[in-house]
């Protein structure tokens, strides 16, 4: 087999070829057909999260070099260990990357993405970005029906991430507003799982002007660039406050824009980790009565639910990109100038 892998944090993945792993009891191989490139692998490579200032957290521990990211993955089953039921050779699937300990509570309630001893693809454990990838169990495949398997991928993160984050908003009516800041792969996927889920006005915020056309063209109600002088208060004065707003960029502009855009009562989720960090006087939480949460991806639960959604065709298509694995590292350097719109994903193939 074959991957693009980190070698030293911060530098150009390097082509290594390493032996085909052989799955062991209930593993299954998958030859990768796609692997989407998600913003978070940006921080993985760079090994760190910017926290605000000079502060990082190093995200390095634990991970040894050389290292394959990739965790929104696709593929086709190649072979599969003496337990493994459920599928079999030739099975195209996606696989769920956000894997726990199996023993703990959070494992136990089908929260195992936020296990505290994960074993996450792409993350903890070799992932994507590569000809193959061993999964730990069939449960953890997921058929995509006639969906795009580009798509597919990409629903494993951006997809799960948006849809998990849209579930934290309860019920919402037509006179609820929901705001969605930052409209890359994720808010995008944001927006098109809020029209399929909610009857109320989608507002995308953004500061680049393609995304914002991009937005209007895939279903946004209105759209704002929260660059412009008064882009807030016009905001505020058209809407009296949106009831929630989903933050998917998470740096210190988009939070200031996503909890300023909230009326009294609302709700703010920041899914995004562009890093930053916020205060706030504590009198203003009550006072507003806003509660402010975080989101981060979902449970395997939640992936099944979205999936019926996505087989049943209720999910309107972002932006797919297919580029050779070969351009990984040109990727990630376009995800850090922002100047992609929707998704890119890798294909060993081309």
């Amino acid at each position: 087999m074959f991957c693009e892998a980190i070698t030293a944090y911060g530098e150009p993945l390097q082509r290594l070829d390493t032996p085909t792993p052989q799955p062991q009891g209930t593993e299954v191989l998958l030859e990768i057909t796609e692997c989407g490139v998600c913003h978070s692998d940006v921080h993985l490579h760079d090994g760190y999260f910017g926290m605000g200032g000079d502060n990082k957290l190093d995200v390095r521990a634990g991970r040894k070099l050389p290292f394959t990211l990739g965790h929104e993955i696709g593929g086709r089953v190649v072979a599969a260990g003496p337990d493994a039921t459920g599928v079999k050779v030739g099975d195209r699937r996606v696989a769920y990357p956000w894997i726990g300990c199996g023993a703990c509570p959070a494992c136990a309630r089908d929260e195992e993405h936020l296990c505290n001893k994960p074993a996450n693809l792409g993350i903890q454990k070799d992932g994507g970005y590569a000809s193959h990838v061993i999964v730990p169990h069939p449960k953890y495949l997921l058929d995509f029906g006639n969906a795009d398997p580009a798509l597919a991928a990409a629903y494993m993160c951006s997809g799960l991430t948006a849809f998990s984050a849209m579930k934290k908003l309860g019920k919402v009516t037509k006179s609820d507003p929901i705001v969605i800041v930052g409209l890359g792969g994720v808010g995008m996927m944001g927006l098109q799982f809020a029209r399929a889920m909610f009857d109320t006005t989608i507002i995308g915020v953004d500061v680049d002007q393609s995304k914002l056309d991009a937005a209007l063209k895939a279903g946004a109600t209105k759209v704002v660039n929260s660059r412009e002088d008064g882009a807030l208060k016009k905001l505020l004065g058209e809407t009296g406050g949106a009831y929630a707003a989903i933050d998917f960029v998470g740096s210190e502009p988009s939070f200031a824009f996503a909890q300023g855009s909230v009326r009294k009562g609302g709700k703010v989720i920041v899914v995004g980790l562009f890093g930053g960090a916020f205060s706030m006087p504590i009198p203003m939480l009550p006072m507003r009565a806003i509660s402010i949460g975080g989101s981060y991806v979902g449970s395997l639960g939640e992936t099944v639910a979205m999936m019926e959604l996505v087989r049943a065709g209720k999910i309107d298509p972002i932006p797919v990109t297919r580029r050779k694995l070969s351009e990984a590292t040109a990727t990630l350097d376009d995800l850090r100038k922002g100047t992609i719109v929707g998704r890119v994903v890798l294909d060993p193939a081309l």
